[in-house]
């Protein structure tokens, strides 16, 4: 079973309580861009496996039916131990090769991209890890783990992980020794040269203590979260490619044939000597670093709340009462993806972020009018027809007032 979808409503209290207690002490972590964005890329984490078919169900089914030297019994206790253990030991494999190889961190990096640290950080998923994620979790079904205990184990190791992406949480004394806690998962999420590349357990610390990644969160040293190559947007489109983007470019790039293929295989931040001279990429100045935080106008801050709403109800509807069809699946998800990519020019105060809200409306209008048109999928269409009248009628009244909306800074809401 997965536990995910149960423990959906618990991460929502959760956030809610932590901005309430940032806000109380004056330390509050959460800002309306961040927060959105971070969001949005869990939704299109979870809506995009309605479209995408990857390598790793039929793996695992290959693994498990003929090549698994032995079979686990599912009610003993034992095998939910075993398994649990084994889960997080091929994670911190995969972790830690999810940071040392570019091809695999392009696919983990959306995780690292927040410039802040809260449980909606922890929300911040990848939708390109189907494609190679897979791979350090084949061994547990040869060692005989049923593919039962394995979704429950991974959804459980998953919502362990929810707790530990903040910043209110300090050290927990002995607990540190063997767990993975907010204080050593903060070392992970920072870019301090000292920090970099460590502690990547799940579950269990005691890993990167065996294998020489474990570095303890100084109090002289103070965590700043991001990325080294600093993403500069709210896209989740361009937060999920931007690292395969740059490893094509700088294949194109380069002269070298040898270096061609190294890319592909390079260890996380090489890059061809003529393509690193001809085509620099900006690197995080921590001695000045500033958040990416353009201002928006408080309207902009409403509609991109109410658009993750949306979304999040939207996609949340559409994984608990799935249909068959592909062609409705690929419409939504198509969608509800272009609605993220319009709040986030909004939140980027894009030129074309008019035109490109026109262009998204239009086009929800379309397809609602085409499903009632054909009498398909009816109450979807009528929903989705009054959710693009609403908002039609709410940027109609802002574009009139606009001039007169104040631009404030993100961290006001």
């Amino acid at each position: 079973m997965d536990f995910v979808p149960y423990a959906i409503p618990f991460f929502t209290l959760l956030m809610v309580v932590e901005f309430a207690w940032g806000r109380h002490i004056g330390h509050n972590t959460y800002r309306v861009n961040d927060t959105v964005c971070s969001l949005f890329m869990g939704n299109l984490r979870t809506i995009s496996k309605l479209v995408m078919l990857g390598l790793g169900g039929w793996a695992f089914t290959q693994a498990e039916t003929r090549y698994a030297i032995t079979t686990l019994d599912v009610t003993s206790p034992w095998t939910w131990l075993y398994a649990l253990l084994l889960y997080d030991f091929c994670y911190y494999w995969g972790h830690r090769i999810g940071h040392e190889r570019t091809l695999f961190w392009a696919a983990h990096v959306a995780h690292h991209q927040s410039e802040e640290f809260n449980l909606s950080t922890a929300l911040r998923q990848t939708s390109t890890g189907f494609l190679l994620g897979w791979i350090f979790y084949v061994p547990m079904f040869i060692l005989g783990v049923p593919a039962a205990v394995f979704v429950s184990v991974a959804s459980v190791h998953l919502i362990y992980q929810f707790w530990i992406h903040t910043e209110h949480i300090g050290k927990l004394g002995p607990l540190e020794l063997v767990f993975v806690t907010a204080s050593n998962h903060r070392v992970h999420h920072a870019q301090n040269a000292i920090y970099v590349d460590r502690n990547y357990g799940g579950l269990l610390i005691i890993w990167d203590r065996i294998f020489g990644t474990f570095q303890e969160e100084l109090s002289e040293e103070k965590p700043v979260f991001g990325i080294l190559g600093p993403l500069r947007s709210w896209s989740p489109l361009w937060a999920n490619l931007h690292i395969y983007a740059g490893m094509i470019q700088d294949c194109w790039h380069t002269r070298s044939l040898r270096d061609k293929l190294r890319v592909w295989i390079s260890r996380t931040g090489w890059r061809p000597e003529d393509v690193t001279r001809s085509h620099p990429r900006p690197k995080s100045d921590l001695s000045a670093f500033k958040k990416y935080d353009p201002p928006t106008a408080r309207w902009v801050q409403v509609y991109a709340m109410a658009q993750l709403a949306v979304v999040s109800g939207a996609g949340t509807a559409l994984v608990i009462f799935p249909q068959s069809e592909y062609l409705f699946n690929l419409t939504a998800v198509g969608c509800l993806l272009a609605t993220m990519l319009t709040t986030s020019a909004w939140l980027e105060d894009s030129a074309g972020s008019w035109r490109g809200e026109t262009l998204r409306l239009g086009g929800l209008v379309m397809v609602a009018g085409t499903a009632l048109t054909l009498d398909r999928y009816t109450g979807p269409a009528v929903w989705l027809l009054i959710y693009s009248m609403l908002n039609i009628a709410y940027l109609g009244v802002i574009s009139r007032t606009s001039s007169k909306s104040a631009v404030v800074p993100s961290t006001s809401a």
